[in-house]
């Protein structure tokens, strides 16, 4: 017997262990996925300067943002595809497939040569290919640690793994802050080491112990739902970009036709579910009203905490912390650190949460948790723009305690409803829900706070400038760009201010363009319309909490399928067996 096998032998005569086994690595390679989906957002400045591509030139917006969403758009594309089809052919290989497919993008990132916009071309590429690598990963970890740990303990398992899901975004700003002014490489050569290690360990340890569920592939339905979601989420980033003499897109005849082809393509996806034998979408799954609460509450949670880190960023990074003696240029690994509450919040929560909806149900804390995040963003509204830290820390602590809270019996109560042969293309299709969900929030955060900012942004501007000595026709060219591309300036550490003043700066007296491009001018201007955007935001964002609390709370009670009924052909039972009166919702054969 080989080593490997010896290996193999050892590991499978010990279900205890193989089950620690499962969560560590899976949380590995879900930590590593969540952290590159961040890790460059801190990092853009000082990649697009190794590359020699400036972001804030007009024509190069789009590889500013394909850079940051190219990831998470084919990741919510694809996992809903990938978890159907590890249901079919093996979880644990489409998820080692993933880690190794994850390792090599992370490798040709870091060899990458070129200059300009081929570099930018070709990291824009080989981020699509990490984003498919996770993709893989978050499809079938959780199907994974579903069939490896009792449903007793699933709490604990998937609450540790959402916790490093959730965390690792946070992670990634903090690291990217960090690495990218050493060197940019480093930003995607921390993770090839650990890319290795966890491809090797999950080849070795990890075991296919879920049911297979042999079928055929669904090219019709994969096609065009693929197709469907990618034109919205395409429509939706190019949305918040200016449209001739527009501030955002969502006039322009192509964003339209792409968010409107691609919910035609989506409800003919639908159509073709509902016909096609052996379907990519098992739409039969919402007939399970656990599952269906908790995707719709999943979704909803997802459109209020995705676009949260980035108005966070703006807010520290445009405002606070410039007043607060910061350089423009030291701002995005600042703000990164000072938003370390969050994912403190997240870390305490999730496996205390999970925990806890083992033993009595995912709905308390779930709801709970919802609850609490709307109050969070209505705090967040109350603070002054120039807060004490301390009052925010609090408030961001409270959100991700909220978020971590939520999240892992969510998690938790979606899995245990799920029948064991169908368990990656459930959580596939919430992974899917929550992925789409967060693109989603960051086209709408952003448009709120644009549509804030551009209504009284120009003549604060105007009268600012003018006020100052900057000449007239400088003033009103100034005050009538864009309010976007002040967003962008101070989300990579750029000085706004000198970005928009530009040549002017040659016509004004020193001490003047001292002031103008100092730390205070810009943050004091700003203030006021930035908060009422920003202030829209939150709104919306605590109003998908309560409509997630609402969602959670019609779940149902403690919850779980049950295998052996299913297998001895038991009727449905009616209503299902709770721990906190659940509903008297019909539920399908072998669920309890």
């Amino acid at each position: 017997m080989s080593a490997i096998e010896r290996l193999r032998a050892h590991t499978h005569a010990s279900p205890d262990r193989y089950k620690w086994v499962a969560l560590s690595n899976t949380t590995l390679g879900i930590l590593m996925a969540t952290i590159n989906g961040s890790i460059v957002i801190i990092a853009l400045p000082d990649i697009f300067r190794g590359i020699s591509l400036d972001p804030l030139v007009p024509s190069n917006t789009s590889y500013l943002l394909w850079m940051l969403l190219g990831f998470l758009v084919v990741m919510a594309v694809l996992v809903v595809s990938l978890g159907r089809v590890g249901d079919m052919v093996g979880r644990v290989k489409m998820y080692n497939l993933g880690f190794a497919v994850f390792t090599v993008g992370s490798i040709l990132l870091t060899a990458t040569w070129m200059q300009g916009t081929a570099a930018a071309l070709w990291m824009i590429a080989i981020r699509v290919l990490q984003g498919v690598g996770a993709a893989f990963l978050m499809a079938n970890s959780s199907a994974i640690l579903t069939d490896a740990f009792p449903a007793t303990e699933r709490g604990l398992a998937l609450g540790i793994n959402m916790v490093a899901a959730i965390a690792g975004s946070f992670v990634g700003l903090v690291l990217g802050g960090v690495l990218a002014p050493v060197a940019w490489r480093l930003v995607f050569l921390v993770s090839v080491p650990f890319g290795l290690l966890g491809t090797v360990w999950a080849y070795l340890m990890l075991e296919e112990r879920g049911i297979r569920n042999p079928a055929r592939i669904d090219w019709l339905g994969n096609i065009t739902f693929g197709a469907g979601l990618i034109a919205v989420l395409v429509g939706i980033t190019y949305g918040i970009l200016p449209y001739g003499h527009h501030t955002m897109g969502w006039t322009s005849p192509k964003v339209i036709a792409e968010i409107g082809g691609g919910l035609v393509l989506l409800l003919a996806f639908v159509a073709i579910e509902r016909r096609v034998a052996q379907p990519m979408f098992r739409l039969p799954l919402f007939r399970i009203r656990a599952f269906t609460a908790g995707s719709i509450a999943a979704l909803l949670s997802a459109l209020a905490r995705g676009g949260l880190m980035f108005m966070l960023i703006l807010w520290l990074q445009g405002i606070w912390l410039p007043e607060h003696g910061y350089s423009f240029s030291q701002t995005p690994l600042w703000a990164g650190i000072y938003m370390l509450p969050l994912s403190v919040g997240f870390l305490i929560a999730g496996p205390f949460a999970g925990r806890l909806a083992d033993r009595f149900g995912a709905r308390p804390f779930a709801t709970g948790g919802m609850l609490g995040a709307a109050a969070s963003f209505l705090a967040l509204i109350a603070l002054p723009v120039d807060f004490p830290y301390w009052a925010f820390g609090l408030v961001i602590l409270l959100n991700g305690f909220a978020m971590g809270l939520f999240a892992a019996p969510n998690q938790t109560g979606i899995m245990n409803s799920l029948p064991p042969d169908q368990r990656g293309a459930g959580a596939g299709m919430a992974a899917t829900f929550q992925n789409s969900s967060m693109v989603l929030s960051i086209g709408i955060f952003f448009s709120l706070v644009i549509v804030g900012l551009s209504g009284s942004l120009p003549g604060v501007l105007y009268h600012g400038l003018s006020a100052n000595g900057v000449p007239h026709a400088d003033a009103v060219r100034i005050s009538h760009l864009p309010a976007v591309g002040s967003l962008f300036a101070s989300f990579l550490g750029y000085n706004p201010m000198s970005t928009l003043l530009g040549p002017a700066l040659a016509h004004i007296p020193h001490s003047t363009a001292a002031y103008l491009t100092g730390h205070r001018f810009f943050p004091t201007l700003v203030s006021h319309p930035f908060a009422n955007g920003i202030h829209e935001a939150f709104y919306f964002a605590a109003a998908c909490c309560l409509a997630a609390a609402l969602a959670s709370w019609l779940r149902g009670g403690k919850y779980f399928y049950d295998e052996q009924a299913a297998a001895g052909g038991s009727p449905p039972a009616e209503p299902p067996v709770s721990e906190q009166g659940a509903g008297t919702d019909r539920q399908p054969a072998g669920a309890r």
